[in-house]
């Protein structure tokens, strides 16, 4: 598996890339907005598609939404690129 999916950073590596404090990082799990990988004793370890998110997150409160609105953005999103696979799926079938 990639790192792009499997957790390799720990917190504060990862805090150090996204440029944010690692309460935060837990604040944002806590929250349901992303979910990076676990050790069996428990470590955190994020993937660069953890630390595109965090990015991502960083971007929307910088505009000044909240977390909720993050959240909501961060849902609408996936569920624009799960569509969009679909819609291509179907165009290659026809």
């Amino acid at each position: 598996m990639s790192k792009d999916n499997h957790g390799v950073y720990s917190i504060s590596v990862t805090a150090r890339m996204v440029g944010m404090e690692q309460h935060n990082l837990r604040q944002y799990e806590s929250r349901g907005l992303l979910e990076p990988d676990r050790t069996s004793g428990g470590t955190r370890l994020y993937s660069d598609r953890d630390v595109a998110v965090l990015r991502r997150i960083g971007d929307l409160l910088a505009e000044g939404l909240n977390l909720a609105g993050v959240r909501l953005v961060l849902q609408l999103e996936a569920r624009n690129r799960q569509l969009t696979h679909q819609v291509r799926r179907l165009q290659d079938r026809a």
